[in-house]
């Protein structure tokens, strides 16, 4: 299970306690703001486009929405979002649990300029019933993130 291994990518750094797995789902935005007791928008929702073949996520806050000429500008193509099957297949998580933690080589991550209002987010780990809670410090370092971008609107 996808949780598992992100839960194994944190015990190498002592923070594996760090995971919050509910009873309840936590797949999407306001689901995971009930679960956790926090307002939507601290939410770190991790989104899964094709670009160029390869799989891109870009993690923003839970009350921003992709801005298609932003996104545009970016990375040189339309916003092309993948599949269920796809990001399962191409991120190593299924939709509902996909986060930027233990994901499959060759995937880019890119963090929403939306989370640095925040001192800390809630990212999935990897199912749809788990988070953990980061500082935007620990999200860059965890995230393997390639830059910061601004490709949302509406936060």
């Amino acid at each position: 299970m996808a949780v598992e291994a992100v839960k194994e990518y944190f015990a190498k750094y002592g923070m594996a306690d760090r995971v919050k797995e509910f009873d309840v789902s936590s797949a999407t935005v306001e689901l995971a703001a009930q679960a956790l007791g926090c307002e939507p928008s601290r939410i770190a929702k991790t989104l899964a486009f094709m670009v160029d073949g390869h799989a891109v996520l870009i993690v923003a806050a839970g009350d921003a929405k992709i801005d298609n000429p932003k996104y545009k500008a970016q990375f040189g193509a339309k916003a092309k979002m993948l599949t269920p099957d796809e990001a399962e297949t191409l991120v190593g998580h299924a939709v509902g649990g996909v986060c930027p933690f233990a994901v499959k080589e060759g995937v880019s991550v890119y963090l929403d300029d939306s989370l640095k209002r925040f001192t800390s987010v809630f990212p999935a780990c990897g199912s749809s019933n788990s988070a953990i809670e980061l500082s935007i410090a620990e999200l860059e370092e965890h995230s393997g993130f390639i830059c910061w971008v601004d490709v949302c609107k509406n936060w």
